[in-house]
């Protein structure tokens, strides 16, 4: 089956309109308003098999722009193709997945060996995991926040270990130098691969963190939360910060080599660390048996560079798109 390739810059506006339109709706997300939707791609492109149906996508909040920006640009070939796509987590894009109500898991982590891949072999669910991104973990302050322009990683773990709790909760008991001003916390929830890659990163432990904040799935929540109050901090994905840095502020981190910022260049040189990560995608063997499922995870990986770039998500290396497509291959050749 040949796949179109949508001119890059068409790819790109398809893209952009989709954020607009759909990244601010974080949460389960069922029904797509067909006539919100961008108008599809024109120019001069080879002939395609006309598809239909239903492709389930559920996972992380962070990789739900990509996927809906490439479900966007998607429907210009295969307008009878609808996808559906949910933020509900990647914890609960898991629980889904391996329950067999969706065709595709957006992951901001690896899926966990010890709960979930059980799951999904009890319930007979094959499946193979590719990477379609890479993400910095960004900590956001209020645009006013003037003091904490760097944090290192045993400041962040004094204020969101588990025993800070209750106790750690003015800027001035992290650092003297810091103004007394109230220090309030938003994050994401325990379903999110953020909560789980952050906690591991900065606290040490996965899931090890003080309970005592603003907590959900949602990014816009803790975009609200954060911008409304001066003194707050919270964290999510890259990508929600480039949507929102007219209302944050990015706060540059010392992983032990000095202030870094998150950027694209931090990710991929290796600079911004501890909180750079992989973004991936698993769809199911039984899902890439039906033509519009492989039609749209071919697509994705055509196109990768052109969606992550619209998503504002740090596009893969030649290196890890050819590891990606090894995966996928694998998956092909076992159906």
């Amino acid at each position: 089956m040949g796949i179109r390739r949508i001119p890059r810059l068409a790819l790109l506006l398809l893209a952009l309109a989709a954020l607009t339109l759909g990244a601010a709706g974080c949460g389960r997300d069922d029904d797509e308003d067909e006539a919100s939707s961008p108008p599809a791609a024109t120019g001069e492109t080879e002939a395609t098999e006309a598809l239909s149906g239903t492709i389930e996508v559920d996972g992380s909040s962070t990789v739900g722009p990509l996927t809906t920006a490439a479900a966007e640009a998607f429907r210009g070939d295969q307008p009878d193709v609808n996808i559906n796509v949910g933020t509900s987590g990647t914890g609960g894009g898991f629980e889904r997945f391996c329950a067999g109500e969706t065709d595709i898991s957006d992951a901001s982590r690896p899926i966990d060996e010890e709960e979930e891949v059980p799951v999904c072999e009890q319930a007979g669910i094959d499946y193979t995991e590719f990477q379609v991104g890479v993400d910095a973990l960004t900590v956001v302050v209020n645009a006013e926040n003037d003091w904490a322009t760097c944090l290192t990683t045993d400041q962040l773990k004094k204020i969101w270990e588990p025993k800070a709790e209750g106790k750690i909760n003015n800027w001035n008991q992290v650092d003297p130098s810091f103004p007394d001003q109230e220090l309030t916390l938003a994050g994401p929830g325990t379903d999110s691969g953020t909560f789980d890659y952050f906690t591991d990163e900065i606290n040490g432990e996965e899931g090890a963190s003080r309970t005592d904040y603003n907590a959900s799935e949602d990014d816009n929540v803790i975009v609200q939360a954060v911008e409304g109050d001066k003194g707050g901090l919270g964290y999510f994905g890259l990508s929600y910060y480039e949507q929102n840095k007219d209302k944050l502020r990015a706060v540059e981190v010392d992983g032990g080599d000095g202030c870094v910022a998150p950027s694209a260049e931090t990710i991929q040189d290796g600079s911004y660390k501890p909180l750079s990560r992989p973004l991936f995608m698993y769809p199911s063997k039984k899902a890439m048996q039906k033509p519009e499922v492989k039609a749209f995870i071919d697509f994705v990986m055509e196109n990768q560079k052109a969606i992550a770039e619209a998503a504002k998500i740090v596009p893969l290396t030649e290196e890890q798109a050819s590891e990606a497509q090894s995966n996928l291959q694998t998956l092909e050749g076992g159906a």
